[in-house]
Formats: structure tokens, C-alpha cells, sequence
């Protein structure tokens, strides 16, 4: 800049026009193109936590926007306020040592604000900073946004967000750490180019405090945030009929008494191109739960209970410790409508889903779940490196418990209870695919590793799974078809390898297994032939 100056000005000799120059083209007031920077002192807010400044802030961010955008600046201190509106154009910076402090009355939140460019409509929402139908926004920086969410700890009427914005494109949220919010701690709602990065949320004070919310949103990125939630942490939610598109999650640190990587419940758009990837999820450690368990409920979740479609969605490189269930995908018939006057939907589709790289520890004896519907299966599913560390404890009465159908129950990695699998129970699913699972259990377990339950085409290739003396068969398939079994070598002392069940059971191939050690290969139930099951190229114990 110095080199810029003095081409400018070559012959100045003068030290002070020349500082001066230069701080003038560097100052955020500047005019023409550069936006202008508006301070909320100079417009009377104070940082004493105590006097209410909303109006004052509001007055700030009203001024910016009628001279066509720029910053809003939050120095350091303590600012008690209600419910902000944004503009478009406009950046909320909060410096390190802010605070934006959630006022404790009722009466601060969501006053009716007209809507630029219409014609006398107005918005009005219930959360500190609210917008709708913006452009170019932000928030970042360093502060604090605090929704003192205690004072609204009830179920019935509104209680405020920290953030709300409906229908505004290219958001920045970045930098800024937020926590006890009176609901969810901040909602997006049909908004496009949305990117979050860096941000810090602790969300434990109130009822149905969500960490994050994607609802309805397109060509959105999550990354390097740190979420830890007494309710849901990050979630995608569809309360419209328009999906949730295009969304990254990538290098999160996630904790939630509920789960932690959420799709649905909500799911009236439902999902599409969603890529997870690079994150780890453990249970809460700094909180005491409200909701869910302690130790959290599922490590992912992908739900499709009110209609939508869930399709190309990609997981991989995640770490999960402690929580109750690592996986759960479950397509049910909820049938909820979000739109006015809208029918209920249809069963939803859930299809192309490809789970790697997983390695989770310490979960329950519950087990994961893969369920679809009678005539309504869950399509094209491939989890593959997946090591996973449950309890154990599991019995052999357990391993033979009727699960019910549950269509329109509330979908939960619990739903079910304590599965007839410690590691997959997989109902109506067509195409799946496990390759090299690993299996362990900190005490014996004797149900079944697998259970396949109307599961057509279908291949697993090197599972391997502990052994306990007595238990039910590594494998159970009932109803199911098509099964291609390879590569799996369950350990010595197996009982049994593969127990066939059910009328409709068909197609059974056994190839290339080690079954040397298993004591017995495959039982038939008395309504399986013999012939379902071919057997080719297989080590085979000792006669």
C-alpha cells in the first residue's frame, strides 16, 4: 500500500498526508463501492446486559440496509435484546467478548416487521435474530449469542430460537459460538447457498433443543462445527414438500442425547445428494439429559416416516463411541402433511444409501436396524468397513423375539426394543450389501449376528462376528431371497453358521467360506427344502 501512495503521490514529502491517506482508503467507512461498517454504540445500545437494546441494534441494521448494506459491528460486552430482523446485504459481526444476550420476557420476541418489497406483508418470528427472504447475510465473528433458553423451559406456546431465517440465499454463519436457546437452537428454512462453518452450539436447558436444523434447504455445507445437544444435533428436516438438496456435512465434532446425524423425522420433500463425511459423534459428556438417554440415542439416523423420497446419500470416515444405537434407517408410514390443506402422503421412497469407513465402540445391546414396509422395502444399501463394539449380554430367548410391524409409530433407533440381532436386523430391504463387517461384543451375546427378514438380493462378504457357546446361528435368514453369502469365516466353536426359515425362502448361496470351524453349517426350518441352499467352493469341517 506504502508503493501505492507514493506512485500516487511521488513527490510528497509529508509523512501525515500520507498516513492519512492511507487510513482513509483503508477504513471500513469509506464511500463508493466498499460497504460502510455501523457500529451499535453510536446508535445508543448498551453493553450492561441490562438495558433492553433492541431497537437500538434494529435502528443500526435499518440504517445500514437504506444505505444499500455492510456490517453491523458487536463489540465487546453484554447486549440484552430481543427478537433482531435482518437485512439483506448486511453482516453481523460480534467481536471476541460479545455477548448478544436472549431477553427473559415474552413480550421481546417476535413483533411483526414489514417485509421489503411487498406490499404491506409482514413477518414475524419468534428468535434473536430472524430473517426472511434475504441476500448476501452473515453472521460471524468470535461472540457469543446466549437465549437464556431456561426462562422458557414449557411445551405449549412459542419459544424463542437463536436464529431463524426463511427463504434467503447465500448465508454465511461463521465463527460464533451459541448455546441455551429456548427450542431449537437455529432453523434454516428453505434456504439456498447456505454455508456454516466453525461455529460452537451447546443447546441443554429446554425442551426440543436441536443443535443445528436444515429444513427444505439446497446447496448447503456444513463444516467444522461443534455440536452438542440435549435433542437432535444436526438434523435435515422437510417440513414442505421441497427436499432437502445438495448438502455436505464434513468435519464436526457431534453429541446429542438423541441422535446426533439426523434425517427426518419431518420428511416431506425428503432427502437427496446428502454427503456425511469426516466426523466424530460421542456421548454427551457435560450435560445431563431431558430427552432421550444419556448416552445418546443413534449415532446416525435416516428416517422416512411422511411421505418423500431419500435417495444418493453418501456416509463415510465417522468415529462413534458410547451411544445406544450406531445406525438406524427405517422407512415407516407416519404420514404427517406439512402443507395446508394437504392430504396425507403416500409412503415415502428410501433408496441408494452407501455407509463406510465406521468404526464405533461402546453402544448398547440393542443392535442396528434396517426396516422397511411389507410391500414398501428399503432399496440399494451398501455399508461396507464397518467395525462396530456392542455390549453383549444378548440371550437366545431374545434372538427369537416377533418384532412388530409398527408402521406409524414415531421412528427411533428404540423403536423396537432389544432386536433378535446384536449386529443387523434388516426387514423388508431389496439390494443390500455388507462388506467386511467386523462384529464384537464386551460380553457374550447369544443371538444372532444378522437377521434377514424378507430381504431380497442381498450379499455378505466377510463378515466376521465373536463366538458363544450355545448361541443362535451367526446368521438367520427368514423369507428372504437371493442371498449371496462369501468369504466368511466364523470363528471355532461356532454353533451354527446360517439358519434357514420361512416358505418363501429361496436362492441360498454359500461360496467361498471358511466353514471349517462351525459346528454345524445350516439348519433348515421344516418349511425350507434342502435345495435352497447351494453350497460351492466352501471349506467344510471334518467329518
Amino acid at each position: 500500500m506504502n508503493l501505492v501512495i507514493r506512485k500516487i503521490f511521488p513527490m510528497c514529502k509529508n509523512v501525515s498526508l500520507m498516513a492519512f491517506v492511507l487510513l482513509f482508503l483503508n477504513s471500513p467507512v469509506t464511500v463508493g463501492s466498499v460497504k460502510k461498517t455501523y457500529n451499535i454504540l453510536d446508535f445508543g445500545a448498551k453493553p450492561d446486559g441490562k438495558t433492553l437494546c433492541t431497537q437500538t441494534i434494529q435502528n443500526a441494521i435499518d440504517q445500514c440496509a437504506e444505505n444499500g448494506g455492510g456490517t453491523v459491528h458487536f463489540p465487546a460486552g453484554t447486549w440484552l435484546t430481543g427478537t433482531i430482523y435482518l437485512e439483506s446485504h448486511i453482516t453481523l459481526l460480534l467481536d471476541a467478548g460479545c455477548l448478544l444476550l436472549g431477553s427473559k420476557e415474552k413480550k421481546d420476541y417476535g413483533r411483526p416487521r414489514k417485509l421489503h418489497g411487498t406490499e404491506g406483508e409482514t413477518f414475524s418470528y419468534w428468535a434473536i435474530i430472524a430473517g426472511k427472504n434475504l441476500k448476501e447475510i452473515a453472521i460471524r465473528g468470535r461472540g457469543t449469542i446466549d437465549g437464556q433458553g431456561t426462562n422458557f423451559k414449557y411445551k405449549d406456546g412459542p419459544r424463542p430460537k437463536n436464529i431463524y431465517l426463511e427463504g434467503c440465499s447465500d448465508v454465511l454463519i461463521e465463527g460464533v459460538r451459541m448455546c441455551d436457546a429456548g427450542s431449537w437452537m437455529q432453523h434454516y428454512r428453505q434456504c439456498d447457498r447456505l454455508t456454516i462453518r466453525d461455529i460452537t452450539v451447546f443447546n441443554h436447558v429446554s425442551y426440543n433443543n436441536d443443535g443445528l436444523n436444515i429444513d427444505s434447504c439446497r446447496d448447503v455445507t456444513i463444516t467444522g462445527c461443534m455440536v452438542d445437544s440435549d435433542d437432535d444435533a444436526i438434523v435435515l428436516k422437510s417440513l414442505s414438500l421441497d427436499p432437502c438438496e445438495n448438502i455436505t456435512i464434513s468435519d464436526c465434532i457431534i453429541s446429542s442425547h438423541c441422535n446426533s446425524i439426523k434425517m427426518g423425522t419431518e420428511s416431506g420433500g425428503g432427502f437427496q445428494n446428502i454427503n456425511v463425511t469426516n466426523c466424530t459423534i460421542c456421548s454427551p459428556r457435560y450435560s445431563k439429559v431431558i430427552y432421550g438417554r444419556q448416552r445418546g440415542l443413534a449415532g446416525v439416523a435416516l428416517e422416512i416416516v411422511d411421505g418423500g423420497t431419500l435417495n444418493r446419500v453418501a456416509i463415510s470416515n465417522l468415529t462413534i463411541k458410547g451411544v445406544t444405537v450406531p445406525i438406524f434407517m427405517r422407512l415407516g408410514n407416519r404420514a404427517r402433511p406439512y402443507e395446508k390443506d394437504q392430504s396425507k402422503p403416500d409412503v415415502g421412497k428410501f433408496r441408494n444409501v452407501i455407509i463406510s469407513n465406521i468404526i464405533a465402540t461402546d453402544c448398547s445391546p440393542i443392535g442396528c436396524s434396517i426396516t422397511g414396509l411389507p410391500d414398501h422395502p428399503i432399496e440399494n444399501i451398501t455399508l461396507s468397513n464397518i467395525h462396530l463394539g456392542f455390549e453383549g449380554g444378548g440371550t437366545k430367548a431374545e434372538a427369537s423375539r416377533e418384532i412388530p410391524e409398527k408402521p406409524t409409530s414415531y421412528p427411533e433407533s428404540t423403536m423396537f426394543g432389544t432386536l433378535p440381532a446384536y449386529g443387523f436386523f434388516c426387514r423388508h430391504v431389496k439390494g443390500l450389501r455388507f462388506h467386511n463387517l467386523q462384529f464384537e461384543t464386551s460380553a457374550p451375546d447369544y443371538r444372532h449376528a444378522i437377521v434377514f427378514d424378507d430381504v431380497d438380493e442381498a450379499v455378505i462378504d466377510s463378515v466376521d462376528a465373536p463366538f458363544a457357546a450355545e448361541a443362535a446361528g451367526m446368521i438367520r435368514c427368514t423369507n428372504s431371497r437371493n442371498i449371496l453369502i462369501r468369504n466368511c469365516r466364523p470363528p471355532n466353536g461356532t454353533e451354527l453358521f446360517l439358519d434357514l426359515r420361512g416358505p418363501q425362502t429361496k436362492n441360498i448361496l454359500l461360496l467361498s467360506n471358511d466353514l471349517s470351524r462351525a459346528k454345524e453349517i445350516t439348519h433348515f426350518a421344516a418349511d425350507v427344502p434342502e435345495s435352497t441352499l447351494v453350497l460351492q467352493a466352501n471349506q467344510l469341517p471334518e467329518k
